[in-house]
């Protein structure tokens, strides 16, 4: 299982980067918000869905982060340079927290669910999570933890019940996340 952090860090693809982050309270949402703007980097990276091949990280492009208080998955939002909704891509996950630092992350849990903009859904990596449960990487627990909160996901967006479609939308439009960065403990914001 794999820790990964909202400021990517460490990912050497990206050369010049800006990363806020913020803690909501609302009756919307409850969590960290982060934007992950990429200002310039070594190579575009592209992704094959059904058959179509995406772009999802270069120059311009921003990425809008939603770490729900107590869920088990995370939401990124991706938007091209010109503001265009490029994919949803959904991280199953075992648990969230925050750095010192105010930098939130999440323990992956191999499964992800990604939502193109034309409404298609892709369920990934079921191998990985089988494999991860096979080489003792995870418990059973995990994994039937991971099955359901995927299967609670996709039902929730089959109904049209998900909502950070819109809510990343309207964000992204709005400049939700381009306010000062706030810290654990400080000023919280509503949706």
């Amino acid at each position: 299982m794999k820790r990964k952090f909202g400021d990517r860090a460490n990912w050497r693809r990206v050369t010049q980067r800006q990363f806020k982050s913020r803690y909501v309270s609302s009756e919307k949402f409850t969590g960290y918000v982060t934007m992950y703007s990429i200002y310039d980097l070594k190579d575009p990276l592209w992704k094959t869905y059904g058959g179509h091949t995406f772009r999802i990280a270069d120059k311009g492009y921003t990425w809008l982060q939603y770490y729900p208080k107590g869920a088990h998955y995370v939401v990124t939002a991706m938007f091209d340079d010109q503001g265009e909704i490029v994919e949803w891509y959904i991280d199953v996950c075992k648990i969230q927290g925050v750095t010192d630092q105010g930098v939130p992350w999440f323990d992956d849990l191999y499964l992800d669910i990604v939502v193109l903009k034309n409404g298609e859904v892709f369920l990934l990596d079921e191998d990985e999570l089988d494999d991860a449960l096979t080489r003792g990487y995870i418990t059973v627990r995990d994994y039937d933890m991971a099955m359901e909160t995927a299967r609670e996901v996709l039902h929730a967006i089959r109904e049209h019940r998900f909502p950070y479609f819109s809510m990343s939308l309207e964000h992204y439009r709005t400049g939700f996340v381009l306010n000062d960065v706030l810290r654990p403990g400080g000023n919280h914001d509503t949706v």
